[in-house]
């Protein structure tokens, strides 16, 4: 699928500026433009990529299994992410009065203990897949890797989690994950 991306720097905050709030009040990304439609979280894109190039699917095919992917994916989205974003991390900092050191703390403490329950729900299951539901990468591993990337940015313990790292890892040697790597971004800083 061919696109041309527009990035957004978030720790010059571009996000506040007029130009991308009017694209996006929260100030938040991604936005993904397609036929004049303008999609907004990653969640709602993702699906949106689902139903309109179904092969390959990012879902499983069947009720139970779709159930269960969307569960994970939701505790990445919903309950691990949100805690450590750039603009939650930096309202701790200022309003808790932390500096760098209370943002890399809370962000250890959400990052581990929300990976540690997902490598309990994921490791509970009866099957042994190179990645967290099949024998192929997901939307699963669309969530996962970018969150693994986060979780050792800020020097969380991933020993507990070995599921998802080795998850993490298959997903990272396939081509699109490699591609879509921080550092292999155009915009990509020389320490991302």
């Amino acid at each position: 699928v061919g696109y041309d991306q527009v990035s957004v720097n978030l720790k010059e905050g571009e996000q506040n500026g007029e130009a991308w709030r009017a694209i996006q009040p929260q100030g938040l990304v991604p936005v993904l433009e397609h036929d004049g439609q303008q999609l907004l979280q990653s969640p709602a894109i993702l699906e949106w990529m689902d139903e309109t190039w179904p092969e390959p699917a990012l879902l499983p095919a069947d009720a139970a299994g779709r159930a269960k992917v969307r569960g994970w994916t939701s505790i990445i989205a919903c309950d691990i992410h949100p805690v450590q974003n750039l603009r939650i991390l930096k309202a701790v900092a200022a309003e808790g009065g932390t500096g760098f050191d209370g943002m890399k703390a809370w962000a250890q403490r959400w990052i581990q203990s929300g990976l540690e329950s997902l490598e309990t729900l994921v490791a509970a299951q009866d099957r042994e897949t190179p990645f967290l539901y099949a024998e192929r990468a997901g939307m699963s591993e669309v969530y996962l890797v970018p969150q693994m990337y986060n979780a050792r940015r800020w020097g969380a313990d991933l020993s507990n989690c070995p599921t998802l790292v080795a998850a993490d890892e298959a997903a990272r040697a396939l081509p699109a994950f490699a591609d879509a790597a921080p550092e292999a971004q155009p915009d990509a800083e020389p320490d991302a």
